[in-house]
């Protein structure tokens, strides 16, 4: 499982940080959310998936 950011719609606001901080990253001179592996590894997809769910801005999808 992948997932992506939508640049046009994620604000930084790093719900998915707070959730999943070892799939998702935010530096302090980031304005968007990065994505920090290629695959999502198995034991944090759960996470990874609470994380998409609840960004605020539907900025997060997964790709299968």
């Amino acid at each position: 499982m992948r997932i992506a950011v939508d640049p046009n719609r994620c604000e930084g606001q790093a719900v998915c940080v707070g959730l999943a901080p070892k799939v998702f990253e935010l530096n302090d001179d980031d304005e968007i959310v990065r994505v920090i592996v290629d695959e999502v590894p198995e034991e944090f997809e759960k996470r990874a998936r609470k994380a998409v769910e609840k960004c605020p801005m539907a900025a997060l999808t997964i790709e299968e």
